[in-house]
């Protein structure tokens, strides 16, 4: 018989960073971790150092997207989509286009 082995250093909790799993004591989310090796080509050093993470916690993030990539995936995408259409709009600009 198999044992299984969880460790404890992602959580969920509904008044953080909008329930989103985040590495236990932190507001870094998984999302964060993922983004920065996707987007910004870090490795787990590299994400580690970034966020002043051990790198126990960089690999439980990772595990914990490569688990649930592709729901990740798609909240990172509606999230993209969802900047794209605020920059579109200019939400939150101060001031008015040069040209109109």
């Amino acid at each position: 018989m198999n044992t299984v082995l969880t460790i404890d250093l992602i959580v969920k909790n509904p008044d953080i960073r909008g329930g989103r799993p985040l590495i236990d004591g932190t507001t870094i989310t998984v999302e964060d971790v993922a983004i920065a090796m996707i987007y910004h080509q870090q490795d787990a050093d590299g994400i580690a150092e970034w966020y002043n993470l051990s790198l126990a916690q960089v690999h439980a993030a990772l595990a914990y997207y490569y688990q649930h990539q592709a729901e990740i995936d798609e909240n990172l995408k509606r999230r993209r989509e969802l900047i794209e259409d605020y920059k579109e709009k200019r939400v939150g600009s101060r001031h008015k286009p040069l040209f109109a």
